[in-house]
């Protein structure tokens, strides 16, 4: 991906028309980027120069563990450690703190008040459904998966967890 501001950053010029955008050193062409569709595409290995603006100068280990997807920091670590990832820096990735990210995700949600009156007036006019997991251990039919379907007006349930039947 080609940030533009990266660009104007390191003193480019950049003029866009319809069907193409041209890049520009002190008023020099270096590249021109062809528009398809709403995307203007540039290949950047025919552009050595430009390069540099793509690279990440941050350090910072949990802002790489946003930009890897939030990957765990065990793993990160093992990716550095190996030099598996091309510009990941050599940095420690140590557990500091929870990531806000991982946080909200880990949150406990309040329980919903129990209702003393029934608001529907027949059967299957309203169905509270859940599905949970990956559990950590399997069930019986050995799956991870629950599936939970409740009638609002009988309050009749029905825990499907062996989805081998239903495919």
């Amino acid at each position: 991906m080609l940030i533009i501001s990266q660009l104007y950053d390191k003193d480019y010029k950049i003029i866009f028309n319809y069907a193409c955008c041209l890049i520009l050193e002190d008023d020099k062409l270096i590249y021109i980027g062809n528009r398809k569709i709403n995307v203007y595409k540039i290949k950047i290995d025919a552009c050595m120069r430009i390069k540099s603006c793509l690279v990440a100068s941050i350090n910072d280990s949990f802002l790489w563990h946003g930009r890897l997807g939030y990957i765990s920091i065990d793993i990160l670590s093992k990716l550095v450690k190996n030099d598996l990832v091309k510009g990941l820096p050599h940095i420690a990735f140590k557990k500091k703190k929870l990531c806000d990210a991982f946080q909200m995700d880990k949150q406990m949600k309040t329980s919903f008040k129990r209702k003393n009156h029934i608001s529907t007036n027949k059967p299957l006019e309203l169905l509270h459904i859940d599905l949970f997991g990956s559990t950590r251990t399997r069930n019986i039919s050995g799956n991870r998966y629950v599936f939970i379907i409740i009638d609002d007006f009988t309050r009749v349930f029905v825990i499907i967890d062996d989805f081998t039947r239903y495919t």
